[in-house]
């Protein structure tokens, strides 16, 4: 029995490092790209709130139109009446699913750089 629960607690300690290792790396990541993912969310309130200026949203409404549409998600309880808002809805749309696949992207490489816990690494 004794011999069944050192390979169990060996187990949890390499899930417990593989853990780490990913956080780390995946931080190590987002250092580098976040100049970009930044820029992107700026982007994307900056239309939102442009789109709330525009059909009279209070600023509120507008940040989280911004980001419900970004992650496209859509509701549908705050939805634009003129075209250019439609069109700024859409670009916003279009800049959550960059980034999205970005934040994908960079995670999926940092898992890369991760060994599996049964084959040691």
């Amino acid at each position: 029995m004794s011999t069944q629960t050192s390979r169990i607690s060996t187990r949890r300690a390499k899930r417990r490092t593989l853990r780490r290792e990913f956080l780390r790396r995946l931080a190590t990541e987002l250092a580098i790209v976040w100049p970009i993912m930044s820029g992107l969310i700026l982007l994307i309130i900056a239309a939102g709130v442009i789109i709330g200026r525009f059909e009279g949203w209070p600023l509120g409404d507008s940040f989280y139109f911004s980001f419900v549409t970004g992650l496209t998600i859509g509701y549908g309880d705050l939805v634009p009446k003129m075209l250019i808002t439609r069109v700024l809805a859409i670009a916003i749309g279009a800049m959550g699913i960059l980034l999205t696949a970005l934040l994908a992207a960079v995670a999926v490489k940092a898992l890369g750089g991760t060994g599996s816990p049964e084959d040691g690494s």
